[in-house]
């Protein structure tokens, strides 16, 4: 498969984009960019002048010329590019956790009040775990109950398993766009619905669509959403997430961290807390600049390529792997433990073989750069910009040696 691989990187349109990330020209083989993204080189130089010209030439009068409003820039800008979203619903704020905890409760409380029989929190039982533990916690602080759909760990929530799920009691519906295990790609438009049909909100988690995957939030009627920027939008290691409230629920949500950054008045030091107007009330402290910094360099190469030649990629990427996995994996009991439909994945597989950790710590060892996930799983995260066909096929091949010497 050596003579194809080259000539797909020979008609890859995004194939030069490549050449814009650090290490793609190494040996080494990078299949984790679902989990952190290769750092785009000019972000190295956009660091460094920030740190001579803007903070320490403009020092704390950065804030009034351009820092207070990067939040709402670039979760605009994240919007318009990866999201379907138009401008005013997007905006940079803390982890993915807190982010989480803050519209879920937030969109509790409001049903609650609206409707005291909804008390129950929908959630997928092969979630991520952050999304299960905050549900759960969110659950006790609040006196809900949580509503766990059984899913299997090959695929996700879809459509039949969640319409057995909602009812007259539903408050919220988490729901992951791609699972973090298997890769399966929910269909946003059809589950929004559905929960919608049950009077429900939903809170789209993101991050491992975001930037690799089309979404389309405004289109979907979707509520809120958060995602992260550390995967396919390589904001570096714990760059801050994003959030998204569409507008018609801008005022009617109050969000359980009141901060300074969130008040009406920032800088009025007022002794009431009052909430700002549109997506500043979902702030809380000093937005995170320096950890902003690293993604746009990304959203430049993003809107450059465009979300559907990068889905595009993504799906002949996977595809390709697992034309590979078919041939040199599955004879030594490796299986795939995600959807073969590649209209029902997003753009990382899961492949499944007992002696999978083991494999990859041998990996790892080799500069093959995988990740495991219980059980069994050997993760192979394919990152359409940065990824090349070549190079998923010399990693494969290296797995295949790795599972003949650990098995």
């Amino acid at each position: 498969m050596n003579a194809e691989a080259a000539a797909l990187d020979a008609d890859d349109p995004l194939a030069h984009h490549r050449a814009a990330f650090v290490g793609t020209d190494t040996p080494l083989v990078y299949f984790d960019g679902n989990s952190l993204g290769r750092p785009p080189r000019a972000t190295a130089e956009r660091l460094a002048r920030f740190v001579t010209e803007e903070w320490g030439g403009r020092l704390i009068r950065g804030w009034d010329e351009a820092w207070m409003q990067l939040p709402f820039a670039i979760g605009d800008r994240i919007g318009a590019l990866a999201l379907g979203a138009a401008s005013g619903q997007t905006v940079i704020g803390d982890s993915t956790t807190v982010l989480l905890y803050k519209l879920l409760r937030a969109a509790l409380d409001a049903q609650t009040a609206a409707d005291p029989r909804r008390v129950e929190i929908v959630v997928g039982r092969d979630d991520f775990p952050t999304d299960r533990y905050l549900v759960e916690g969110i659950a006790a602080e609040r006196g809900a109950r949580v509503v766990w759909v059984e899913v299997d760990t090959s695929r996700g929530v879809d459509a039949d398993l969640l319409r057995d799920a909602v009812g007259p009691r539903t408050a919220v519906v988490l729901l992951s766009h791609v699972s973090y295990r298997s890769g399966f790609l929910a269909d946003g438009a059809v589950l929004t619905a559905i929960a919608h049909d049950a009077g429900a909100l939903v809170l789209w988690d993101l991050c491992h669509s975001a930037g690799s995957v089309p979404v389309a939030l405004d289109d979907w009627g979707a509520d809120l959403a958060v995602g992260c920027t550390y995967k396919y939008l390589n904001g570096g290691p714990g760059a801050p997430a994003f959030a998204y409230v569409a507008t018609r629920h801008q005022g009617g949500l109050t969000q359980p961290v009141q901060g300074w950054m969130g008040a009406a008045d920032v800088f009025s030091m007022g002794p009431v807390y009052r909430p700002a107007a549109g997506m500043r009330r979902f702030l809380s402290g000093t937005p995170p600049v320096l950890a902003m910094l690293a993604m746009q360099d990304t959203l430049d190469l993003l809107e450059d390529a465009g979300i559907a030649a990068v889905r595009e990629k993504s799906v002949a990427l996977t595809e390709f792997a697992v034309r590979v996995a078919d041939g040199i994996l599955a004879p030594l009991g490796v299986r795939l433990a995600s959807p073969r439909d590649p209209a029902e994945r997003g753009g990382h597989l899961t492949l499944s073989h007992p002696a999978m950790r083991r494999v990859t710590a041998r990996l790892w060892e080799g500069d093959v750069i995988p990740d495991y996930r219980d059980p069994h799983g050997l993760r192979i995260g394919l990152s359409p910009l940065s990824t090349s066909f070549t190079e998923t096929l010399v990693g494969l091949h290296a797995v295949a040696d790795a599972v003949r010497a650990e098995s």
